[in-house]
């Protein structure tokens, strides 16, 4: 599950950059090989940011071929921004997530959360409440964080966010380097837990 920051300190432009990004890393040569050899992977994409505005931007999708990866970005890059003037309700993302991720399809030998922010839980209940309250078992929850902001989000998410085996937190710089950024974190993620544990 990819889940997208959306909340108000993410401008049009910084929306753009996300969306591009995880599309353009998905396209990656490398990205797709460690697809195929995992033999394909179940995908949902998502925006969040307030308590109520969880949107889907690609639904629910077996990305097992160069095709279905293809199709999969291309719905996240045109994807038109459904909120952008609420806060970041991190709590509340995960729970839907978590309830989401329960209603998937199909069953999966592993399942993870791939959450990207800017910052740090500001509305609602923040994730070790979500942790207590929704049913994480046998989910890791990662963070694409991007730097920059106060109170530091890296921190943050580090402390408070991130989940289960194997679990990480990936730096960007600034929007800018969130290509690069989702590319590495999703080979981490793909490519399994024994290699997802060495930061």
């Amino acid at each position: 599950m990819l889940a997208l920051d959306v909340s108000s300190s993410v401008d049009a432009d910084e929306f753009a950059l996300q969306t591009g990004g995880l599309a353009n890393a998905l396209r990656d040569p490398s990205v797709r090989r460690s697809i195929a050899a995992a033999g394909g992977i179940q995908a949902i994409a998502l925006e969040w940011s307030g308590r109520d505005q969880q949107v889907d931007i690609a639904p629910w999708a077996l990305l097992a071929s160069d095709d279905d990866i293809s199709g999969f970005a291309d719905r996240i890059e045109t994807h038109q921004r459904v909120h952008s003037e609420f806060p970041t309700a991190l709590g509340y993302a995960l729970g839907h997530a978590a309830t989401r991720l329960r209603k998937a399809p199909l069953n999966c030998s592993r399942s993870v959360i791939d959450v990207s922010g800017d910052g740090v839980n500001n509305e609602g209940f923040g994730p070790p409440l979500a942790y207590r309250n929704f049913d994480f078992s046998n989910v890791t929850v990662n963070g694409l964080v991007i730097e920059g902001a106060e109170p530091d989000p890296v921190a943050y998410y580090r402390a408070h966010v991130i989940r289960g085996p194997g679990a990480f937190v990936e730096t960007a710089s600034d929007f800018g380097d969130y290509e690069r950024a989702m590319k590495r974190k999703l080979l981490r993620e793909i490519n399994g837990a024994h290699f997802a544990s060495a930061d």
